[in-house]
């Protein structure tokens, strides 16, 4: 019998997990399969030792692993394969498939320019977008951001798209709206490539209120998974299309 399994990364925001999880069950609402199972990676509960086991216990033989992740970085490389490689040792009678992360595509790149004017309204080429990532150690983290911005700059008309990080690269959050605030003679939108709310958000929201609080004229967008296109994703992921 076959079995989804989906993997979100986790966070310590209650507000966070329950975004994720309310996702994931719309996802699960939409799809005619008996045994389907919600798990992260970490910081949330269950782990996905705990719904690989579930799905498992409900008779699956067939697990098809749906990773609700945006890009292909560590955790998509190293930290989820060393989890289910320990879990098929367990149960090796149990076959597994593991589908692909988000990555670009450009149907994501309109979803994310459509959420931008959605915050933003209507740009001026003067305007400039921060994208805010996650961060990686990663190097193609780089390449694929770099893919995002330019991706994201041809839909808008904007002149100036930057990236910047909240972790584990270059360059940080800080010193990114530093630059672009001082630079700017138009309008600044920050746009958090974040799947969902959570620590790191809250993070970006703080910075881009501090700079409203000096007069800067900023504002933020919301987390990518407010536009229905995720959702669409990760069905068509589950279900092989």
């Amino acid at each position: 019998m076959k079995a989804i399994l989906y993997i979100g990364h986790g966070t310590r925001s209650k507000k966070g997990a329950e975004e994720a999880r309310a996702f994931i069950e719309r996802v699960i609402g939409r799809i005619e399969l008996p045994i389907q199972e919600i798990s992260f990676l970490e910081l949330t509960e269950p782990s996905i030792e705990e719904g690989f086991k579930q799905c498992v216990d409900k008779g699956a033989t067939e697990i098809i692993v749906v990773p609700v992740f945006l890009l292909a970085a560590g955790h998509i490389k190293t930290d989820i394969p060393q989890v289910l490689s320990l879990l098929q040792v367990r149960f090796p009678h149990i076959a597994v498939q593991v589908k692909d992360p988000f990555g670009i595509q450009e149907k994501i790149l309109d979803a994310a320019a459509e959420l931008v004017s959605d915050a933003a309204g209507a740009l001026e080429p003067q305007d400039r977008l921060l994208i805010v990532g996650r961060g990686s150690s990663d190097p193609k983290i780089h390449d694929n951001f770099a893919i995002i911005a330019e991706g994201i700059r041809n839909r808008l008309g904007v002149n100036h798209v930057s990236v910047c990080y909240l972790a584990a690269a270059e360059p940080r959050l800080q010193e990114a709206l530093q630059t672009i605030c001082v630079k700017n003679d138009g309008r600044t939108i920050v746009v958090p490539y974040l799947l969902f709310s959570g620590m790191l958000i809250g993070e970006v929201n703080q910075e881009v209120l501090k700079r409203q609080k000096l007069g800067f004229e900023i504002l933020g967008t919301g987390p990518l998974s407010g536009h229905q296109m995720f959702e669409n994703i990760v069905v068509e992921r589950a279900i092989g299309k």
